[in-house]
C-alpha cells in the first residue's frame, strides 16, 4: 500500500546536462518502487530501503511542478526533463493514480521536452499526451538542430533472459514485453531505443551476449542503445551490493571471488573494464547499424 506525502520540490535541476540522456531536469513522482530491482543504485541510499514497502505517492506533485515549470517558461529556461530517474514513473500504483499522467499534462502545458525512462508497459496510455509533447516541446536552443523530437521513450532492461530478469527486477514486466512495447511507440513514431544498464559482468557482458542484445534491439525498432555498467552500493541489508552478492551466492557461487577481485573496494569496476564494454558497444552498433548516442 502506498503512502502519501507531500513535497516542497518536485523539478530538480541539474548542475550539467547529461551527456547520454540529455536531461536538464528530473522529475521523480514517486519514492521507492514496486518493480524492487535488487541492483538499483538508489538503493544504499536513504531513499532505497525496503523499496517496495516505502512507496511513497508525491500527492502535491502535479501544484508544485505547475509553479515550478511556469517560473522556468517564464525565464526560457527550457530543458529536457527526465522522468524518472531514481523510481519508475510507471509502476503498477499509477494504474489507480494517474500521477505522472496529472505531471504530463503539465508538461505539455509549458511545453517542455520530456525522456521517459522506464521498464513498463503502462507507458502506451499516455501516448496521446506524449505525441502532443513530441509535436509542441521548445528544445533548449543548443539543441536545436541536433534533436527533432520533443519526447525520447526509453526503456530499461538489464537481461534478456526472462528468468534472470524474474530474479533481479521481480516486480518489473518481462523484458520482451519491453521490447514489444518499445516497437509500439516505434510504429507510433517516437524516438525511442533501450538502456541496457545495468551489464553484470561474466553474466551479460560478454561479446555474443553484447551482440545478441543490440542486435534485438535494432530489430525491435530501436534508434539507440545504450550500454552501462554495474554499480554496487552500501554493505548494510537491503542494499544493492548487499543484495546482489547474495543473489551472486545463490546463483551464481562461482563468480563471487571474481566480483571481489573486480570491484575491489569501489562501488563499480575499473576504467579499464569501463573502456572495453564501452569499446565492444561501439563496435557492435556500428556492425548492426544503430546509434550508441543520441547526438
Amino acid at each position: 500500500m502506498a503512502k502519501e506525502i507531500r513535497v516542497k520540490s518536485i523539478l530538480n535541476k541539474h548542475k550539467k546536462r547529461d551527456p547520454w540522456f540529455l536531461d536538464d531536469y528530473s522529475v521523480n513522482p514517486y519514492s521507492g518502487c514496486s518493480f524492487n530491482c535488487i541492483y538499483c543504485y538508489i538503493r544504499g541510499s536513504k531513499y532505497g530501503r525496503d523499496m517496495s514497502r516505502t512507496l511513497s505517492v508525491k500527492l502535491n506533485a502535479p501544484d508544485i511542478l505547475e509553479k515550478q515549470l511556469k517560473r522556468r517558461a517564464e525565464k526560457g529556461e527550457y530543458g529536457i526533463i527526465a522522468l524518472s530517474t531514481s523510481t519508475e514513473p510507471y509502476q503498477i500504483v499509477e494504474k489507480k493514480v494517474g500521477l505522472t499522467r496529472k505531471l504530463l499534462e503539465i508538461i505539455l502545458k509549458y511545453r517542455f521536452p520530456v525522456h521517459i525512462l522506464t521498464k513498463s508497459v503502462l507507458v502506451l496510455r499516455d501516448l496521446d499526451l506524449l505525441k502532443e509533447i513530441d509535436e509542441k516541446a521548445i528544445l533548449p536552443s543548443d539543441l536545436k538542430g541536433k534533436l527533432s523530437n520533443g519526447v525520447i521513450i526509453n526503456f530499461s532492461i538489464s537481461t534478456l533472459d526472462g528468468k534472470l530478469a524474474k530474479i533481479l527486477e521481480p516486480g518489473a514486466p518481462e523484458p520482451e514485453k519491453r521490447l514489444r512495447t518499445m516497437q509500439k511507440c516505434k510504429e507510433e513514431g517516437f524516438l525511442t531505443g533501450v538502456s541496457y544498464i545495468p551489464i553484470l559482468p561474466y553474466i551479460t557482458d560478454s561479446e555474443e551476449d553484447l551482440d545478441n542484445m543490440i542486435k534485438i534491439a535494432r530489430d525491435y525498432g530501436a534508434d539507440f542503445v545504450f550500454v552501462g555498467s554495474l554499480t554496487l552500493f552500501g554493505n548494510k541489508p537491503g542494499d544493492c551490493k548487499f543484495l546482489f552478492y547474495r543473489f551472486l551466492e545463490r546463483y551464481h557461487p562461482h563468480l563471487v571471488s571474481k566480483y571481489r577481485d573486480l570491484f575491489k573496494n569501489s562501488f563499480q569496476p575499473p576504467m579499464v573494464y569501463q573502456k572495453e564494454l564501452e569499446g565492444k558497444v561501439k563496435r557492435l552498433c556500428v556492425k548492426h547499424g544503430i546509434k550508441n548516442r543520441l547526438i
